[in-house]
């Protein structure tokens, strides 16, 4: 087991010049080094670390905030960044996580140890070949971010089938990730919008990976995942799941008011995401047609 020490400095301490990742204030611990415990726990985690470990000393008893510090560092390990096998990527890759806990005190000062055990649905060689099969499709996904997102679509929908034994398993989470989709070219519905995910941050398109519900025709709902997609620093919904079993182009760059059927969860419809990601009002195709 690989062990991650970094010393985090308790509560009353300044945020050190530079920072990018901010604590919440309203618990008792708070770190002055929250950019390095987040950089080097997000490294645990691509490197498939059985256990992330984290320590820090405090003159107090932090022990009821412990778990609330663990689930926004690791938030802030799934955040956004500029390399493609993180952000979304890297966060539809695991299964959440275990904390576990503990401390010594002497003299009034406390020495924590906090634990974290991610579950992931890949190994490291599994990403290792997935990192092979993004290499080499490497240079095929050209031209402008219409052709670009197009590109990876097409090749996506054309090397990638559903997997309906799959779908209907619970524990089967290989299949939901990018090593199904771009190695053994079958997954489910989070499988195809990860690879997506992860080919169009690739080739510099803006992207996420959004999951909410889906209605089918027979009026049943489902829990479903797809991505976004930037063109012009306008967001559209791209569903190559659908598309892929369905035929047809019905999910290629549409807006919301397009596809009432996909209702995407809270959190992706918040003030805050939408200011980050702007959706555009119109689908690709009409304003395309629009602009002719």
């Amino acid at each position: 087991m690989k062990r991650l020490s970094a010393l985090l400095l308790a509560a009353l301490l300044l945020v050190s010049c530079g920072e990018q990742y901010d604590m919440r204030r309203d618990l008792s611990i708070y770190f002055s080094n929250t950019d390095e415990v987040v950089r080097r726990i997000r490294s645990g985690i691509k490197q498939h670390w059985g256990g992330i470990e984290f320590t820090y000393t405090s003159h107090g008893n932090n022990m009821g905030d412990l778990e609330d510090v663990a689930a926004q560092l690791m938030e802030l390990a799934y955040s956004e960044t500029d390399d493609p096998a993180e952000g979304d990527y890297l966060f539809h890759q695991t299964g959440g996580y275990e904390v576990s806990y503990g401390y010594t005190a002497t003299e009034g000062e406390y020495s924590y140890t906090v634990k974290l055990a991610p579950a992931y649905y890949t190994t490291l060689r599994q990403e290792e070949k997935v990192d092979e099969a993004v290499a080499g499709l490497a240079g095929i996904f050209t031209g402008s971010e219409y052709d670009r997102i197009r590109a990876v679509y097409q090749y996506l929908k054309d090397s990638v089938s559903f997997d309906k034994t799959a779908a209907k398993s619970e524990s089967n989470h290989l299949k939901t990730t990018a090593y199904a989709a771009l190695v053994q070219h079958t997954a489910v519905c989070q499988g195809y919008s990860v690879a997506a995910y992860r080919l169009l941050r690739e080739c510099g398109i803006s992207a996420r990976v959004v999951t909410g519900t889906v209605t089918l025709p027979d009026g049943t709902e489902e829990y479903h995942a797809w991505n976004l997609a930037a063109i012009g620093g306008r967001f559209y919904n791209l569903d190559i799941t659908w598309d892929d079993q369905l035929g047809g182009e019905g999910y290629f760059l549409k807006s919301d008011d397009d596809i009432p059927d996909h209702r995407r969860e809270e959190k992706y419809l918040s003030d805050e995401f939408l200011k980050s990601y702007p959706m555009s009002e119109k689908s690709w195709e009409t304003e395309s047609e629009e602009k002719v």
